[in-house]
């Protein structure tokens, strides 16, 4: 689970990136990310590669159907005010949400996590709340989710 945790702190850093360089499109993707040195990405286990890959490819073919669902939950905070960190800790969440087989618990925890790692220290509130009150709407939970 460590090298999940690394994964999504390596595809947030890579679409905060993206997104900082207005570059938030397929084409942009660099084959060791965009917040990693060649040295940085050669210490990676591949597990952690793959993964964090998979999350940055998937957000970003999916970017206008997740970022219209933020948009819909953040109804105070337009999502082109929403921190650059937030906001893409939100499109990993929502991509996690939709495409993986993860129990949306551990979707929230985790993005609460990224948030106090990478955000002001009252962001993952805002977090916290705008994934919850769409996991209840949208993802119930399912019997059998990890």
């Amino acid at each position: 689970m460590k090298s999940r945790h690394k994964g999504r702190e390596l595809a947030l850093q890579t679409l905060y990136a993206m997104d900082f360089n207005k570059q938030l499109d397929l084409q942009y993707i660099e084959p060791t990310f965009s917040a990693t040195t060649v040295e940085e990405y050669d210490q990676f286990d591949d597990e952690v590669k793959i993964y964090g890959m998979y999350l940055v490819r998937g957000t970003l073919e999916k970017l206008t159907e997740i970022d219209a669902l933020i948009s819909r939950f953040s109804l105070n905070r337009p999502i082109e005010k929403i921190d650059y960190v937030d906001r893409n800790i939100l499109r990993l969440s929502v991509f996690c949400f939709k495409y993986e087989d993860i129990h949306p618990h551990i979707v929230i925890d985790e993005a609460v996590k990224l948030s106090q790692d990478f955000s002001t220290d009252v962001n993952y509130k805002f977090i916290n709340g705008i994934l919850d009150a769409m996991q209840k709407q949208l993802f119930p939970i399912k019997e059998g989710r990890r």
